[in-house]
């Protein structure tokens, strides 16, 4: 008569265990950006980019960031922005546009969409996590800089999940040799806390370039200091 009870606690334990492992991130549809990252891996192919630059990856701020060379003519850069991504999606090409590079630096800016889009600021920190063990299993060497969350004025009702999620980020980068955390938010603020209206564009989402001119300062500013941890 104890022979049927084994089924109930059989599966009862595969339950719990499935219950206690953590699902892989969602992805947002990553079959809307296939097209996008076939014309990254065409242009692979007819211009190979160097080998250990300065990668830039992410949602649609990295995107339409059109003068991202000219901006920084001092580095070696790769643009692999693709808009409207959420950080599940940078994770899941990662195998197509982020490791075949080897880059020295990946300057990562994603998290904005996943907020909107539902996303608690703890899965957008979780989703950051999984970007990073990624790349580190393949590229324990490249430091890894992710630039905040911006607070914009179309999305300004989110702005408290915003700074949840980049004090999450912030506090982790610390944690970790190779992390870092680039403040663009603060600078993107006026003097009355909020987004200053002058660096976006129409839709209010996006910036304009006096919105990338603040992002190229800071940025800068940051590759030079990781420049100058490198020197003995």
């Amino acid at each position: 008569m104890r022979i049927p009870l084994i089924l109930p606690i059989l599966w009862l334990a595969a339950t719990t265990a499935a219950a206690q492992t953590p699902a892989p991130p969602q992805t947002n549809k990553p079959n809307a950006f296939e097209k996008e990252i076939l014309a990254f891996e065409a242009s692979d192919r007819t211009n190979p980019p160097p080998k250990h630059a300065v990668l830039f990856v992410g949602s649609s701020s990295i995107r339409l960031w059109k003068t991202l060379a000219q901006d920084l003519p001092n580095r070696r850069v790769i643009n692999r922005g693709f808009g409207g991504s959420q950080i599940a999606d940078s994770i899941h090409f990662a195998e197509r546009i982020v490791l075949p590079y080897e880059p020295a630096t990946i300057v990562f800016y994603a998290g904005g969409n996943d907020l909107n889009a539902g996303k608690t600021p703890q899965v957008v920190f979780n989703d950051y996590k999984t970007f990073v063990a990624q790349v580190r299993a393949k590229l324990p060497d490249t430091k890894i800089a992710y630039i905040s969350i911006a607070g914009n004025p179309a999305r300004w009702s989110q702005i408290e999940r915003v700074r949840e999620a980049n004090q999450l980020i912030q506090a982790y980068s610390r944690t970790l040799p190779g992390l870092s955390y680039i403040d663009t938010a603060t600078a993107m603020l006026g003097t009355d806390g909020l987004p200053r209206p002058e660096i976006f564009v129409a839709d209010k989402l996006h910036m304009n370039t006096n919105g990338y001119a603040i992002w190229t300062r800071v940025i800068r500013e940051h590759l030079q200091q990781l420049d100058a941890e490198k020197k003995p």
